[in-house]
């Protein structure tokens, strides 16, 4: 797969704003981990390789498990998700696949059980934030970086 276009390149100035709100959604009091976790199941259903490279990344660097990278997948499915990576993570699929969920009330009273309400906010600034960062990466195949491909090649 060949990148497209460099969107960053072409026009920095139009992504400040958001680098800004990225900044923000840091300093908001939301766990770094859960960031982390939320941008990575975003990117999931989204399938931005280039995201999922980029936050598989910074989780395990910031003590992230292997463990709990697999398993954000299925976290349903997983008893190594707290209640309030749970509810963030079900707000996070709700959101980013909108359009057939319609963001259940079920989902939103089980996020207001385990946030408060400028989490909440802060979350949906996050969750929507991912989702714009992966349709612009995946619409002009924004590339990760390929060292698996040179080590393929040497063997």
């Amino acid at each position: 797969m060949t990148e497209r276009l460099d969107a960053f390149a072409v026009v920095p100035a139009a992504f400040r704003p958001f680098y800004a709100v990225e900044k923000s959604i840091k300093e908001s009091g939301l766990e770094y981990s859960l960031i982390e976790l939320v941008k990575l199941r975003a990117s999931q259903i989204n399938g931005c390789a280039y995201c999922i490279h980029m936050h598989t990344s910074d989780a395990r660097a910031a003590g992230e498990t292997e463990e709990r990278l697999h398993l954000v997948a299925a976290w349903w499915e997983s008893s190594l998700f707290t209640p309030r990576e749970r509810a963030a993570l079900a707000w996070t699929e709700s959101l980013t696949l909108i359009a057939e969920t319609r963001a259940p009330d079920a989902v939103y009273d089980a996020l207001k059980a385990e946030f408060t309400e400028p989490e909440i906010v802060w979350l949906t600034l996050l969750i929507t934030t991912i989702n714009m960062w992966n349709r612009i990466a995946v619409g002009f195949r924004k590339q990760h970086p390929a060292s698996w491909a040179k080590t393929a090649a040497a063997a």
